[in-house]
């Protein structure tokens, strides 16, 4: 079974290993959406999506929402960013019942990525 929890920040990045527009500093309204897979414990949940939602807050969103991405990570690409949050997350969502599962990044409406911790096991390309 798998719960998720959407979430939305706003930051700025430039792609210094890119050759074309987003090479220069822009901005995104990001939208984040977090799964975790695991069994129902005896209270019925995967994992409260309040203890969800703290765990995201705390991790992630206070170390990107309204900033440079760059000061975080060296080239901020969705798919960096991806790898990022999922070793933000990775251990503190991990329980006996549960493990995360799936982080999609979306820079835009129509343009994201997504990563199951496979491949690079925590290096940003």
């Amino acid at each position: 079974m798998i719960v998720l929890k959407e979430f939305e920040f706003d930051a700025a990045h430039y792609l210094p290993s890119y050759n074309g527009k987003c090479e220069h500093l822009h901005g995104h309204t990001y939208k984040l959406v977090v799964k975790v897979d695991g069994r129902p414990d005896m209270e019925g949940m995967v994992l409260d999506f309040s203890l969800l939602k703290k765990i995201v807050q705390t991790k992630v969103l206070r170390k990107l929402d309204h900033k440079l991405l760059n000061d975080v990570l060296p080239n901020p690409s969705a798919e960096n960013i991806a790898i990022w949050v999922w070793d933000q997350l990775a251990k503190p969502l991990y329980a006996e019942n549960r493990r995360l599962y799936e982080v999609e990044v979306w820079e835009t409406r129509t343009s994201g990525c997504i990563y199951r911790g496979e491949f690079y096991e925590g290096e940003l390309c």
